[in-house]
C-alpha cells in the first residue's frame, strides 16, 4: 500500500470517527467497488437520551440496555437511508406517533425489552416499507380493531410476553393472515407470515376463535412461533390448549327495525321495535340523533340465544317527540345500528273575536257605538293531516296580531260621533246581520250531528257490590264533543251526571248499593239521553257478616261431631294393641324359662276301691336330677308311707 493511499484511509476512519455520538461505537462496512453502508451501535448503560447526531448515511442503529425512556418527536427523520431500528431492552414507556417520521424506506423496528403499555400503529403509516415489527416482552394489554388496516404488509409479528387477554374481530376481520383475504400484490406481502402470540393470559371466548381454528389446523401462509397457545380463562378453559378448545364464533350484530319512518297523529301513541341478532346476545340502546337517551319506557326481551327485541313506548306524542330514534346493538364482536324517524302532525286551529257593537249607557242609541271585542272560534277543518311546520306557526302568529289589533276604522269608531249617516248605520247591520246568521247556521249544523250520534254496544263489562265498569263505542261522534253517563236507581229521578274525556269509551262508577237495580245512559254533552243509549244493570249482593259467622260456626260443629269418634275409635284401637303386644311378651319369656314348671303337674290316679288320690307324674331321670340342682346334704330321701315310692325333694 502507498503511503498517499495508506493516509487517505486514515483520513477517512478519522473523519467517520468525528461523526459518531460520543456515547456509540459507529462501524463503517466499505465494499470493493467503493460503496458501504454504516451501523451505529449504542449501548451505554448511561445514557438516557436518543442520541440526535447520528451519522446520515446510517443504515442501521441499534439502541441497547440504556435508560432510555421515550422516544421524542421526529427524533430520526434526518436518517432518510434508516434500514433496521433496534431499541430493544431499556426503559421505554412512551412512543409518540411522530416518533418514527420520514422512515420511508425502514424495514425492520425492534422494540423489545422495553416497557411499553401502548404503541402508536398510526404511526406506521410514515414505515410504508415495514416488513418487521418485533413488541414482544412489553406490557400490552390491547391492540385497537384500526390497528389492523396498518398491518397489512407486516410479515413478521412478535406480540409474545405480554398482557394480551384478546384481540378484536374486527382485528382478524382486516388482517390477511385472519381474514383470508387473497393477496393481489405478492411482491408487497409474501406468501407466509409469522407469527409471535405465546405467553400470553388469552381470554378464550368467541372473540379469538379464529386464532383457536388457526392453531388448529397446518395453514402454509400462517406460522407460529410457538403452536402450543393455552387459554388462561374463563375458568373452565384455564390450561387448555388452542388446539382442543371448542369455542363458537362470534357474529356481529344485525339490527331491524319495525319501519324506517312513521306518521302519527299529535297526541297519539307510537310503539317503535327493533330486533337484533348476533352472537353473544346483542343488548339494544335507544338514543335520540343527538346522542341523548331516550327517557320514554323501554322493554327488552331475549326468546332465544342470539336474539333480543326491544320496544319504546311513546304516549301522547307532542311536536318535540318529533325526530329520529337510534336503535344500537352492540356484543363483543362489535357494534351496529338502524334508526327510526318519527314526524307528529295534527289540526291547525286558530282563534279571533267577533266585532259586536253595543250602546254606551248614558248617551242617546240613535248617536253613540262603541265597538266591544269578544271571543270568537274560527275552526279550519283541514281535508287531511297536516304537518306543524315554522311556516305554519309564523303564518298563525300574523293572523292572531292581525285580530288583536284594531284596524283604523275601528279605532275611529270607537270615538263617539254625534251624527252618524244612515248608510254606515245600515252596511254595521247588515255585517253585524250576516256574522249571527253565519253563527246560526254552524250551530244548527252541530246540534243536528249531535242530535244523530249513536250509542254501540253499552255494556256493563265488570261490577261489583259498589261499583261497575260501563263500556259503549260512538262512532259517529264529532270531533272535540264530550259524552255524558247519566245513572241513577231504576225508576227513580234523581241523577247523577260524569263527564267523560274527550275521545273515551269507558268509565268506571263508584259508590253503588249492593243488590241494587240501576239505569245508567250515555249521551252527548247538553242533550238527554234517548231509550237505546241507556243500559240497566244490578250490582252484586253483599254476604252479611252475621251470616258468615254462622256457617261459620255450623261447619264448625259438624266437623267436630264428625271427627270425635273417629279419635276416639283411633285411641282404643292403639290401647288394644298395645295390651295384645304385652300378653304376646309374657308368653314368649315362658316359653324361654329354662324350668318348664309342667313337670311339678299333679297327675290324678285311682288306687285300689279307695277312691282318687293325687300323684307325681313319672319323671325321667334327667327331669328329676334338674328339680334337685342343689347340694347332696338338702337333698333327703324320705318316705311318706310303705305305698309311696321315693321322691327327691329340692
Amino acid at each position: 500500500m502507498s503511503p498517499g493511499l495508506g493516509f487517505l484511509l486514515l483520513w477517512a476512519l478519522t473523519r467517520v470517527s468525528a461523526f459518531c455520538p460520543s456515547q456509540c461505537t459507529c462501524i463503517y462496512h466499505g465494499r470493493s467497488d467503493g460503496t458501504g453502508t454504516r451501523s451505529v451501535l449504542c449501548n451505554d448503560p448511561d445514557m438516557s437520551d436518543i442520541p440526535v447526531n447520528v451519522p446520515v448515511d446510517t443504515v442501521k442503529l441499534r439502541v441497547e440496555k440504556t435508560v432510555v425512556r421515550r422516544i421524542p418527536t421526529e427524533a430520526f427523520y434526518y436518517l432518510v437511508d434508516l434500514r433496521y431500528l433496534w431499541i430493544t431492552y431499556n426503559s421505554i414507556s412512551t412512543v409518540d406517533s411522530s416518533s418514527f417520521y420520514n422512515l420511508k424506506v425502514l424495514h425492520e423496528l425492534r422494540l423489545d425489552g422495553n416497557l411499553l403499555s401502548t404503541f402508536p400503529w398510526e404511526a406506521m403509516q410514515e414505515m410504508p416499507s415495514l416488513h418487521t415489527l418485533d413488541l414482544h416482552n412489553n406490557r400490552l394489554s390491547t391492540i385497537p380493531a384500526e390497528a389492523g388496516r396498518y398491518l397489512r404488509n407486516i410479515i413478521y409479528l412478535d406480540i409474545s410476553s405480554n398482557k394480551l387477554t384478546t384481540l378484536p374481530t374486527d382485528l382478524m376481520d382486516i388482517w390477511p393472515p385472519f381474514s383470508g383475504i387473497v393477496n393481489t400484490n405478492p411482491g408487497l406481502l409474501p406468501q407466509r407470515v409469522i407469527l409471535g402470540l405465546q405467553d400470553n393470559p388469552w381470554f378464550c371466548d368467541c372473540r379469538i376463535s379464529k386464532l383457536i381454528e388457526l392453531s388448529k389446523i397446518y395453514e402454509p401462509s400462517v406460522v407460529l412461533l410457538d403452536p402450543l397457545l393455552a387459554c388462561s380463562g374463563p375458568e373452565n378453559l384455564s390450561g387448555v390448549l388452542f388446539q382442543k378448545a371448542e369455542l363458537e364464533q362470534c357474529l356481529k350484530p344485525s339490527v331491524m327495525t319495525s319501519a324506517t319512518k312513521i306518521t302519527s297523529p299529535l297526541g297519539s301513541n307510537v310503539l317503535l321495535r327493533c330486533d337484533a341478532t348476533g352472537y353473544p346476545t346483542p343488548i339494544l340502546i335507544w338514543t335520540r340523533s343527538d346522542g341523548s337517551p331516550v327517557n320514554n319506557t323501554v322493554v327488552q326481551e331475549s326468546p332465544g340465544e342470539g336474539i333480543r327485541w326491544s320496544i319504546i313506548s311513546l304516549n301522547g306524542i307532542l311536536y318535540k317527540d318529533a325526530g329520529e330514534y337510534r336503535c344500537k346493538a352492540k356484543n363483543l364482536a362489535g357494534t351496529s345500528e338502524a334508526s327510526i324517524t318519527l314526524t307528529v302532525v295534527g289540526v291547525v286551529t286558530t282563534t279571533a273575536s267577533p266585532m259586536k257593537f253595543t250602546k254606551r249607557p248614558g248617551t242617546q242609541p240613535s248617536n253613540v257605538m262603541q265597538v266591544k271585542t269578544e271571543l270568537l272560534t274560527e275552526r279550519i277543518t283541514m281535508a287531511s293531516p297536516t304537518t306543524f311546520t315554522a311556516s305554519t306557526l309564523s303564518e298563525l302568529q300574523n293572523r292572531k296580531l292581525s285580530v288583536n289589533a284594531p284596524s283604523k276604522p275601528l279605532a275611529e269608531a270607537k270615538r263617539p260621533v254625534k251624527e252618524q249617516p244612515a248608510v254606515t248605520n245600515k252596511r254595521v247591520q247588515q255585517e253585524t246581520g250576516g256574522k249571527k246568521e253565519a253563527e246560526a247556521s254552524n250551530n244548527t249544523t252541530l246540534s243536528a250531528a249531535i242530535q244523530k250520534v249513536t250509542i254501540k254496544n253499552l255494556q256493563v263489562v265488570d261490577q261489583t257490590e259498589r261499583t261497575a265498569v260501563l263500556t259503549w263505542k260512538a262512532p259517529d261522534s264529532p270531533v272535540g264533543i264530550a259524552l255524558n253517563v247519566v245513572y241513577s236507581t231504576y225508576g227513580e229521578k234523581d241523577k247523577q251526571t260524569i263527564t267523560t274525556d274527550i275521545g273515551k269509551s269507558a268509565v268506571f262508577i263508584n259508590g253503588l248499593t249492593p243488590s241494587t237495580k240501576y239505569t245508567a245512559c250515555v249521551s252527548p254533552k247538553g242533550t238527554q239521553p234517548r231509550k237505546d243509549q241507556c243500559v240497566v244493570f244490578t250490582t252484586l249482593e253483599e254476604v252479611a257478616a252475621s251470616s258468615q259467622a254462622q256457617l261459620l260456626i255450623i261447619g264448625s260443629g259438624i266437623a267436630c261431631a264428625v271427627a270425635l269418634p273417629l279419635i276416639i275409635l283411633l285411641l282404643y284401637k292403639v290401647l288394644k294393641l298395645y295390651c295384645k303386644k304385652g300378653n304376646s311378651a309374657d308368653e314368649d319369656l315362658a316359653k324361654e324359662t329354662y324350668v318348664k314348671f309342667e313337670t311339678l303337674s299333679l297327675k290324678q290316679r285311682t288306687i285300689g276301691a279307695t277312691g282318687d288320690l293325687w300323684a307325681r307324674r313319672s319323671t325321667a331321670e334327667s327331669e328329676r336330677m334338674l328339680l334337685c340342682s342343689r347340694s347332696s346334704i338338702d337333698s333327703q330321701m324320705t318316705f311318706k308311707s310303705d305305698m309311696s315310692r321315693p321322691e327327691y325333694l329340692c
